[in-house]
């Protein structure tokens, strides 16, 4: 049986724009995007959004749905408050394009600031092996389907553009701890400390491990509990642990060990 709600969807370009309010028709077992998808065949054709695959897994259609960071394809209009409006906006975090669409390259440039997995030297492809304990604790992490949900909920980017040349984000930290995790990572011998460069590149100490990115994680990765509260204990255990501190100036452990 299909019903009425109100959608009030923002509408506007670079930042400079206001709420449209539509009235559209609400099937069983819909979600958000096909609301969106119909209210652009009936009503506003001109209604900008990034979707793909309408499955949970390409990330495209992140945008904030009554003030939270979400996937529109995968938040059934069942969920939402009953006679209420259904609120939509870009994710805040990032610049406005048009409509719910936002300039999300911010992201790209910290990706590529990640320096990425270094191969054992003399292992050839086919050769690596890993303890299973070791594959599934990274494996968690490979889930991410880079909605950028995370990065558009934690408070240290959403709140303060100021960080965003110093802070990565909890995406990118995230990946950051799983390199540094990966028994057969070889970063260390090539002089590079994934530990120090996440405190002193990408911003490990602006996260307050409040997690947030956690709880809008649509493929729920435990990010601050699997990912950034190991990495910044190991990083406090580098920088502040005298006996280790002791033991890498006397050649007992390498960086990254």
């Amino acid at each position: 049986m299909s019903q009425q709600a109100e959608f009030r969807i923002w509408r506007g370009e670079g930042g400079r724009g206001g709420f449209a309010s539509y009235q559209v028709e609400v099937n069983e077992g819909e979600v958000v995007l096909d609301l969106v998808h119909r209210l652009q065949a009936t009503q506003a054709p001109d209604l900008a959004v990034r979707w793909n695959c309408k499955a949970g897994k390409c990330g495209s259609c992140s945008a904030e749905v009554n003030g939270l960071p979400r996937l529109l394809c995968m938040t059934r209009m069942s969920t939402l408050p009953a006679g209420e409006p259904v609120v939509l906006t870009p994710l805040r975090a990032f610049p406005s394009v048009r409509d719910l669409v936002t300039d999300v390259s911010f992201n790209y440039a910290k990706a590529r600031e990640v320096p990425a997995f270094v191969p054992p030297d003399g292992l050839a492809p086919g050769e690596y092996r890993m303890r299973q304990e070791d594959v599934q604790r990274s494996q968690e992490f490979r889930k991410c389907i880079e909605c950028f949900l995370c990065q558009d909920t934690c408070h240290a980017v959403r709140d303060h553009e100021e960080n965003h040349g110093a802070f990565a984000g909890p995406r990118f930290l995230m990946r950051v701890a799983e390199l540094d995790m990966h028994p057969l990572d070889a970063a260390a011998e090539t002089g590079l400390d994934r530990r120090a460069t996440a405190q002193d590149v990408h911003g490990l100490g602006y996260c307050n491990i409040t997690k947030c990115c956690t709880e809008v994680c649509p493929e729920h990765i435990r990010i601050t509990d699997n990912a950034l509260i190991p990495l910044k204990e190991r990083v406090a255990d580098r920088k502040y642990d005298p006996l280790v501190w002791l033991g890498s100036k006397i050649g007992l452990r390498r960086p990254g060990s």
